[in-house]
């Protein structure tokens, strides 16, 4: 008989990922077991945009941790947190642009340093492409301001620009995917406000996007189940 492969979740115990990491079932029901304290009593639903997957490096880097169902979350959070934090429309869409395509240029599910600005430059050298291809209109100061925020989403340095700290924001509540504790969501780093329904909400998400996703769905039809399920369970409404 064959044994199974390890889990991601054993992998990263063992300080032996791989340089692409999937999500299986195994890691997923761990994750699933470890759901943040709350109940995500607040849900409107913003567009979601999600990368196309011949955006990324590789098929594999698609597919992945940091892939297109990774981006696609984050563009949900980021849109909700920009709600919340009173953003204008226009500077809403900059945003939602960002956090959908900030990790399009890894190579790997590694630190991968410099990827935030090889997507950024990626960005602003296919930024018509990529605007039609997500249906939204970004004039060219704000198509540079989601460069900039794209840019800068990897590092910590404080900049003004308040699409930095909510896509940084962003992509951290979606860091409930990833295999150890440890690495999840630290609230006490960010710099702007987080509601409190946020971190359940981004948990759910994720399971249930990914549990979808090993189920064989698209990723489109992966985010609609997440969506009606979460209404479905009556912790949330649609704004």
């Amino acid at each position: 008989m064959h044994s199974s492969p390890p889990t991601l979740r054993a992998l990263a115990q063992a300080r032996e990922l791989p340089d692409h990491q999937v999500m299986d079932r195994g890691t997923l029901e761990w994750i699933t077991d470890n759901a943040p304290p709350g109940h995500p009593t607040v849900i409107c639903r913003p567009p979601t945009l999600v990368p196309h997957v011949t955006w990324f490096t590789s098929a594999q880097q698609a597919e992945g941790l940091h892939g297109v169902l990774h981006g696609a979350r984050v563009s949900i959070l980021a849109a909700l947190l920009a709600t919340e934090s009173g953003l204008p429309p226009d500077d809403t869409r900059a945003l939602t642009v960002a956090a959908a395509i900030h990790d399009c240029r890894r190579r790997n599910d590694r630190t991968d340093s410099g990827h935030g600005h090889r997507a950024a430059a990626w960005l602003r050298a296919q930024g018509p492409g990529i605007l039609a291809a997500l249906d939204v209109v970004l004039d060219a100061p704000l198509l540079d301001r989601a460069a900039h925020a794209v840019g800068l989403h990897d590092g910590d340095q404080p900049d003004r620009d308040p699409l930095v700290g909510l896509l940084r924001a962003a992509d951290a509540l979606d860091r409930y995917r990833l295999p150890l504790a440890r690495w999840w969501p630290d609230l006490s780093r960010l710099t702007v406000q987080v509601p409190t329904w946020m971190p359940p909400l981004a948990h759910r998400l994720v399971v249930l996007t990914e549990e979808a996703r090993l189920d064989g769905a698209t990723p489109e039809t992966a985010l609609t189940h997440a969506h009606h399920t979460i209404l479905a369970e009556g912790t949330g409404h649609v704004g």
